[in-house]
């Protein structure tokens, strides 16, 4: 019998293939797992990342909705809001509840309401707007405030590569 968690995502996958959304592109790694999706986001334009095309993997785990998935950049991608090994860190993707470290309210982390359409629209604004106060990768966000010309050549880099693939 599939699982609640199962039944949303086929329904997910199913309306996203139905509706495609501006922006992104979204499917499983394996069509014999629903718990794995690949994802290619667009640079978003009028940004440092347009034109680029930076793929990840969306890992959900068996108790979703009530967890949120991890969202991990496979596609080399410079900013403040992803650790070096490609993880997204944004409220949303955190666990519900109060944060421990005081940084986040309750109401900005993960509800059962998000789905794969609104995380990625969350990653897309974040590669618009980096969050630098509590950055992932510190030496992105350090380079970000304080020597925005290298960031940029480092993120037009990536974009660059990211062509390539």
């Amino acid at each position: 019998m599939a699982s609640q968690a199962s039944l949303l995502l086929q329904k997910q996958l199913k309306d996203l293939c139905k509706h495609p959304v501006d922006g992104f592109s979204a499917g499983l790694v394996d069509e014999s797992n629903l718990f794995e999706w690949s994802v290619t986001i667009i640079g978003p334009q009028d940004t440092l990342y347009e034109g680029g095309f930076f793929n990840a993997i969306m890992s959900f785990p068996e108790n979703y909705p009530n967890s949120p998935p991890t969202v991990r950049f496979t596609t080399e991608i410079w900013h403040p809001n992803v650790y070096s090994d490609g993880k997204v860190c944004i409220s949303i993707l955190h666990p519900p509840g109060d944060d421990p470290n005081g940084y986040e309210y309750a109401s900005e982390r993960w509800s059962p309401v998000h789905t794969v359409e609104s995380i990625i629209i969350s990653i897309i604004s974040m590669l618009s707007s980096p969050n630098d106060e509590s950055p992932a990768n510190v030496e992105a966000a350090k380079e970000w405030r304080e020597k925005r010309d290298e960031f940029k050549k480092r993120v037009s880099r990536c974009v660059r590569r990211s062509q390539d693939l």
